[in-house]
Order: C-alpha cells, then sequence, then structure tokens
C-alpha cells in the first residue's frame, strides 16, 4: 500500500512509523515542520514540509496524493504557541484542504484521529459506546474542534459514499517519547520537569476525577488494523481501567491536595493568564466532563487489544518527564536550556505563552 500520513511527526505519527515501518508499505509524511529523516523511526518515510492550513495547500496536496491507497489524517493544533498558526487554521482549514485533495485524487480510504473529546458529558462514571453523540464540552476549544470534525465527516461521508472513512476516538494518548511536547504544554520553562514523580510534590485535584489512558503504540497498532481490513466508522479506544484522583496521585508520585475543582480552575486560569504555567483551564473542564468510553467495537471489530494498562502508560510519561526524554521531531523534541535564567524570563512575559482554549 501506498499510505500518506499528515503528522506523522507527532506523538501517534511516530509511533504509527514505528508499527509500520518494517513492512512493505510506500510510507509518505507529512509535516509543517520536518524530523530528522535520518533517525528512526522516521526515515522510514518519505517526507513532504506542508502547512496544511496554508490557502494553497490543497493544489499541492492533491499531487502528493494521486496513486495512495489510503490517508492516515492525524496533523491537529492542540496547544499551540501564541507564534504558531492559529487552531481554527489548521484543525478546520487544514483538514477540509485534506479531504477534497482525497477527493480529487480518488483515494478510497481515509482514517481520521478524532477524540473522545468529541464526545458530550455523560454520567460520571457510566462509558459511552459509539453513538453517543458528539456534542463536545462548551468551554473547550479542543472539544469544540474535534465535535466540528465529526459533524464535518459525517457531511463529507454523504457526500462521498464510495470513500471508506474511519474514525478513531481515542482518550489521552502517552508515551515516554511524548514527553518533551507534554512538558510544554503542561508545564512549561517555569516548572522543572524532573520534580515530577518527587514524593514531596503536591498534587492538586478534585476529588471527582477520574480519567483513562491509552499508549501511543496501541492506537498505532489500531491504526494498523484499520488499514489492514479497510474498517469504516467510528471505534473508542482506550485501556478500560479507569484511574481515580488517588490513583492518579500515586503514579505520579506525589501528596494529594484535595482541591475543589472550581478554584483549581480559577487557579489555572491566573497562571496561564500571567504566563506562570502553559495549561488553559479549558484542559481541567475537558478532563472534568468528557465521558468515559467502551472499547468493546474496537476489540470485537477489529481485534484490538492494548499491551499497556493505564497505570503503566502514565509511569512511562512520568519517567520521561523525569529523564528528559523525547524524539527526533520538532513537536517531540526534548526541552533544553531550562535553568534559571530562562525560568525567570518566561515569568517576566506577564502574558500567556499558550493559545487560548476558551
Amino acid at each position: 500500500m501506498r499510505i500518506v500520513i499528515t503528522g506523522a511527526s507527532g506523538n501517534v505519527g511516530t509511533a504509527l512509523l514505528h508499527a509500520l515501518g518494517s513492512g512493505d508499505d510506500e510510507l509518505v509524511g507529512v509535516a509543517r515542520r520536518l524530523p530528522d529523516t535520518t533517525a528512526e523511526p522516521y526515515r522510514a518515510a518519505s517526507w513532504w514540509a506542508a502547512d496544511l492550513g496554508a490557502s494553497d495547500a490543497e493544489g499541492s496536496l492533491i499531487g502528493l496524493l494521486e496513486g495512495a491507497d489510503a490517508v492516515v489524517h492525524l496533523a491537529w493544533a492542540i496547544s499551540p504557541e501564541r507564534g504558531d498558526p492559529p487552531m481554527w487554521r489548521t484543525n478546520d482549514h487544514g483538514t477540509r484542504h485534506v479531504l477534497d485533495a482525497v477527493v480529487a485524487a480518488g483515494v478510497p480510504h481515509v482514517v481520521v484521529l478524532s477524540s473522545v473529546a468529541a464526545y458530550g458529558p455523560a454520567p460520571r462514571w457510566d462509558k459511552v459506546t459509539e453513538d453517543w453523540p458528539c456534542d463536545g464540552i462548551a468551554t473547550s476549544a479542543y472539544s469544540r474542534g474535534k465535535a466540528a470534525l465529526e459533524t464535518l465527516l459525517d457531511r463529507f461521508e454523504e457526500s462521498h459514499p464510495e470513500i471508506g472513512v474511519a474514525r478513531l476516538r481515542p482518550c489521552a494518548i502517552l508515551q515516554r517519547r511524548a514527553a518533551g511536547e507534554f512538558e510544554r504544554w503542561l508545564l512549561g520553562p517555569a516548572v522543572p520537569a524532573r520534580i515530577v514523580g518527587a514524593r514531596w510534590l503536591p498534587i492538586p485535584l478534585w476529588p471527582e476525577l477520574r480519567a483513562q489512558a491509552v499508549h501511543s503504540a496501541d492506537v498505532a497498532e489500531a491504526i494498523r488494523l484499520v488499514l489492514a481490513s479497510r474498517f469504516s466508522g467510528a471505534v473508542n479506544l482506550a485501556v478500560s481501567e479507569v484511574l481515580d484522583a488517588d490513583a492518579l496521585t500515586a503514579l505520579l508520585g506525589g501528596i494529594r491536595v484535595p482541591v475543589p475543582r472550581p478554584l483549581m480552575r480559577v487557579a489555572a486560569h491566573a497562571a496561564w493568564r500571567t504566563g506562570a504555567l502553559p495549561l488553559h483551564p479549558g484542559w481541567l473542564d475537558l478532563a472534568d466532563e468528557a465521558p468515559l468510553v467502551d472499547t468493546t467495537l474496537a476489540e470485537t471489530a477489529l481485534g484490538w487489544k492494548p499491551r499497556y494498562d493505564a497505570a503503566s502508560v502514565i509511569a512511562e510519561l512520568v519517567a520521561g518527564l523525569r529523564s528528559g526524554e523525547g524524539g527526533a521531531s520538532p513537536p517531540l523534541a526534548p526541552t533544553r536550556g531550562d535553568g534559571i535564567l530562562r525560568r525567570l524570563l518566561s515569568l517576566a512575559r506577564a502574558k500567556p505563552s499558550h493559545q487560548s482554549q476558551s
């Protein structure tokens, strides 16, 4: 097969290249910022640099997709820095350009990475199946974007029934190699990542918090199975294990400090607004309101069996944060130069380092 992968240098894209790189498929990676193409697993693909949200992207994409058997669309702005292209341009315009190019080039199968964030709220401890409404969480830009993606794919399927469309809806996707990316999203230069996991570290969490997680390699394996079987439709991806606030605290290695979520949101907004931390409070809303998901369909229709449990997934990320892990691509690159001067300069900006998630 000839498979074109957008966002191939990111967290899931890197894992997918690992999963597919040893086979006979021809892999083409698309990224705004190219990785080190001599390093593993990036050497397994040929590469094309493109900003998918740019106005001229569609024309170039059509030529690139000619003769492709499948497109895996992973490119998505999750928590961009202020100087990056706007989220809506990358996520909405970029996806439309990819889908239009898929039609023009006659690609028969497209696999799109959606998210459990697309779902509307559900009873807190219930697990929802793929028919749960994709209404999103109103106070999360990421959630609203994924809900809009689902609507866009609905319309695309109606207009182009000849093209198979698979939608993957994973929960939080983690791996050790993505530690640099998560450090930039969660901590920023003001907080050294090596303190994560320290026994004395206070962990403020609200009592009702619950979470699912899945390893990037397991998501990549699901994509491989989808491509091999030409699966169409929506499918949830998560480890069945659900972690509560106490379990998360144990994995993060600190001391749990029970904090009401409204108070925690106020503090998070102040930290984001002043540039002290990059984490926008909209992510707390998403963590609280996004539903848990049932993965029976993935297991029965795809034969998907995750290799990693939720606890080991989070423990691996914590270990990566403490050791400064990363990958040989700009999204996953480890953070360097996190000395005292850089931290002081980051605080002196007194403005958000990352775009709003409101």
